[in-house]
């Protein structure tokens, strides 16, 4: 299989997890430069880890949220989100669940596009 099929696919392939590279974010360390903000990643598996989540976004960045620990049902969960929002509305910014497994919250300035790119 070439590269470019690789990338592009080829109708009928299916993909193998040796198909993907993993990167180390250490080999991409920023130098010199000033950050305004930054994307963060967060599990929440329990009430406690919301303050951090909370602190991020009041600072300007972008929390992705491991929620997979709880269901969507699950009466935390509703806390927790409930939380989350009031958070997003109080700095202009914007929160959605992406599937089960992740909430993404922004600070003011970045919002979250509800249609998914390509396919």
């Amino acid at each position: 299989m070439g590269l470019m099929s690789k990338i592009l696919g080829e109708s009928g392939s299916s993909r193998n997890t040796e198909d993907y590279v993993e990167l180390d974010a250490n080999e991409f360390e920023m130098t010199g430069t000033e950050l305004e903000r930054q994307v963060r990643i967060a599990r929440i598996s329990d009430k406690q880890d919301v303050i951090d989540i909370k602190d991020a976004v009041y600072d300007g960045d972008v929390v992705v949220a491991d929620i997979t620990r709880h269901s969507t049902q699950d009466r935390t969960m509703e806390h927790i989100s409930d939380e989350l929002k009031q958070v997003a509305n109080e700095v202009g910014g914007d929160i959605v669940q992406k599937d089960d497994d992740q909430l993404i919250i922004t600070p003011a300035g970045v919002g979250i596009a509800r249609e998914r790119l390509g396919r």
